[in-house]
């Protein structure tokens, strides 16, 4: 699938995984529209992105996925510049640290977090999925949380136990099975939802164990590699198909 034509349009694309999935791809040589409700802040990460990488196809646009004007206007700015656009990875989230006590949650704490988790994939891929379609190898990519499967919650041995609270993982639930019905009803696009594991990211004040990188890993495969399986794909199918 990696080719030097490749686009993608990232949301949230101006730090944690959203900017390394941008530094990757663009690495590859991709085209790489990065989205952010700060276009200056997006700006910024591409900047010091081509430090490392000179000639790095990277372009900022304001994109906040919670305001249509603002996804449509995107849209317009990619439709113009010609680029195309095969792959949408939705990485754009949020995480409510005010609403853990499951008990005392109340139905509109739900509400500012599944305006970014749940509505802005949606919002965002049915604006952009006609031109998606224009392409011959669409993909979108959800990037959801092992949060939201239920076995892992409930497995000790996963870093998912014990995670108190219902609002974030209910979105990364409604995630996967938004993207799974995406799927099945698009045969011209290939959608996956992707786990990147417990990053080291600002969603989770920096505490998780993995790098950026490492957790960009499941999001680079799912965008680029010829053959993703079905279903929610983490950072362990990568090594167990590598044992394979």
């Amino acid at each position: 699938m990696t080719t030097d034509t490749t686009t993608v349009l990232i949301t949230g694309a101006n730090k944690g995984l959203g900017a390394e999935t941008a530094r990757r791809l663009a690495a590859l040589g991709w085209t790489v529209w990065m989205g952010a409700r700060s276009v200056e802040a997006a700006q910024t990460t591409a900047d010091t992105i081509r430090t490392q990488q000179p000639g790095a196809d990277l372009r900022p646009v304001r994109l906040d996925v919670t305001d249509q004007e603002s996804v449509d206007a995107a849209l317009a700015t990619v439709r113009a510049a010609g680029t195309g656009l095969d792959v949408l990875v939705n990485n754009a989230g949020i995480a409510d640290t005010n609403v853990l006590d499951t008990a005392a949650t109340r139905a509109d704490d739900l509400l500012p977090t599944y305006a970014v988790n749940v509505l802005g994939p949606v919002r965002v891929t049915h604006a952009f999925l006609p031109l998606l379609q224009e392409s011959g190898r669409a993909r979108v990519v959800m990037v959801s949380s092992g949060l939201g499967t239920i076995e892992h919650v409930n497995d000790p041995s996963r870093d998912e136990y014990g995670v108190p609270g219902f609002v974030y993982q209910s979105s990364k639930s409604a995630l996967d099975m938004i993207a799974n019905q995406y799927d099945r009803a698009l045969p011209t696009v290939r959608v996956r939802a992707v786990d990147p594991g417990y990053t080291a990211t600002d969603l989770n004040g920096n505490s998780g164990h993995q790098t950026v990188t490492e957790g960009t890993d499941a999001i680079v495969a799912a965008a680029s590699a010829d053959d993703v399986p079905a279903g929610k794909f983490e950072r362990a199918d990568l090594a167990r198909d590598a044992a394979a």
